[in-house]
């Protein structure tokens, strides 16, 4: 019996099946489609923690597209395994056409498309990518020269001159869905069966007030209210379209909108610069920084026990419910890097352990940021002293009594460090180095 000749529509950071670029593409071409979605074992076998809830919400939202598929009649087929051996075993099961699927920025990711795609067509199938997580990529907003921007200011401008109803267009995919591969539901590892467990904590809505986004301006810094939207993890998988968020929004507020666009610039990053994805700094002056590096003093600041409130409320915060507030964000990093003279590769790899949202390019941009060494980035001099930081933006202590309520008892620890030394000290080891590098 000859195998049925179909097309693949291969998900990843895309869990949704409305306004999907890929899907949209493949539903409108010649062959019955079969979703899948692989949890790809070169990723998940370097995670330590089993209850990493990540990958419970990759779960979730692939259980939630399939309940949708096999009300239509179809299913997902779902594989724990390594791609290029999940793809051989689907070649053999199918005439597989072509594959269509939405593009990824990271460094993994293009060498494992690459991959795929030699594979593909090594078999007479062929792959095809479309831009899906963000709204402008690669080199679609440059300078004049056609260069990628590095500063975010200009590029901002561009973005917004260059947004248009176009662009922020939905795919109509559900009108298409009759094109989905006729199949019984096939059944999804489960969670044990890959070496997961699940944490059973609840995860940010999907639904974010429009009163959040109008007052986002005034209340994002603010880490003891609702200020806002948590609709970051579901960027991250793509739960949420870019494209929806932006058209809604948009109007809204200015501010959140700026976020949206910082998010695309940090990809556009990425892509064009795809060293800050390997460990390096943006500018390489910075990687011969002579870091301290003391193993005793970040345990303390991992644990949220560095004798400074804000700094441990964020990574209390963050080690309890895989979150932190973006503000509390730039403090911890900064004190890292700038107070504790810690390489700022070793916050990001412990931020890119514990963060729900973990993303790569924002990730590596914000890091960067923070220790002075991205493209876009504070200046070594810029050291945010801690003590400012919490009379301006946690006045009341909200946010410090609720993740260290001992902060005002004789049993908190002390600061590991005092804040005016280790500035002087970030300021001459910084100062040196980088005049040594630039001169």
């Amino acid at each position: 019996m000859p195998k049925k000749s179909i097309s693949i529509c291969w998900f990843r950071r895309d869990l949704r099946l409305h306004d999907n670029a890929a899907l949209y593409h493949a539903l409108n071409d010649e062959y019955p489609v079969v979703p899948i979605f692989i949890f790809d074992r070169a990723i998940l076998d370097l995670l330590e923690d089993k209850l990493d809830r990540r990958v419970e919400f990759i779960h979730n939202a692939v259980t939630d597209m399939q309940q949708q598929l096999v009300q239509i009649g179809s299913s997902m087929e779902v594989v724990y395994g390594f791609p290029a051996e999940v793809f051989k075993a689907i070649l053999q099961n199918y005439d597989v056409k072509k594959v269509f699927t939405n593009h990824d920025y990271e460094p993994y990711a293009k060498e494992r498309d690459e991959e795929i795609k030699k594979l593909l067509n090594n078999a007479g199938a062929s792959m095809h990518t479309f831009k899906d997580q963000v709204i402008f990529e690669k080199l679609e907003v440059t300078k004049d020269d056609g260069k990628p921007y590095t500063v975010f200011t200009p590029y901002s401008k561009r973005w917004k001159a260059q947004l248009n109803t176009e662009v922020l267009k939905s795919y109509s995919t559900e009108k298409l869905f009759p094109k989905f591969y006729r199949q019984e539901a096939q059944p999804i590892p489960s969670l044990e069966e890959m070496g997961f467990q699940k944490a059973g904590l609840p995860f940010p809505s999907l639904q974010v007030k429009d009163e959040i986004i109008k007052k986002y301006k005034e209340q994002r810094d603010i880490p003891s209210v609702e200020g806002t939207s948590r609709l970051s993890v579901h960027l991250r998988f793509g739960t949420i379209s870019i494209r929806e968020l932006a058209n809604h929004t948009k109007d809204l507020n200015e501010a959140f909108l700026n976020e949206l666009i910082w998010r695309d610039f940090y990809h556009m990053i990425l892509w064009n610069f795809p060293q800050v994805g390997k460990g390096k700094s943006f500018k390489p002056e910075y990687d011969f920084i002579q870091w301290r590096n003391n193993e005793k003093e970040f345990e303390a600041w991992c644990n949220g026990q560095t004798g400074y409130p804000i700094v441990d409320a964020g990574m209390r915060e963050l080690n309890s419910t895989g979150f932190m507030h973006n503000r509390v964000r730039m403090i911890v990093a900064s004190f890292l890097c700038k107070h504790l003279l810690i390489d700022w590769r070793w916050g990001e790899a412990y931020f890119a352990k514990k963060l729900l949202d973990f993303d790569l390019a924002a990730n590596n941009g914000g890091w960067q940021w923070a220790a002075g060494s991205g493209c876009d980035a504070a200046p070594y001099f810029r050291i945010f002293n801690p003590y400012l930081q919490t009379q301006k933006f946690d006045g009341e202590l909200k946010y410090i009594r609720k993740w260290v309520p001992e902060f005002e008892g004789f049993d908190y620890v002390k600061p590991v460090v005092e804040h005016e030394y280790a500035r002087k000290r970030c300021l001459e080891v910084y100062g040196k180095t980088l005049k040594k590098e630039l001169s």
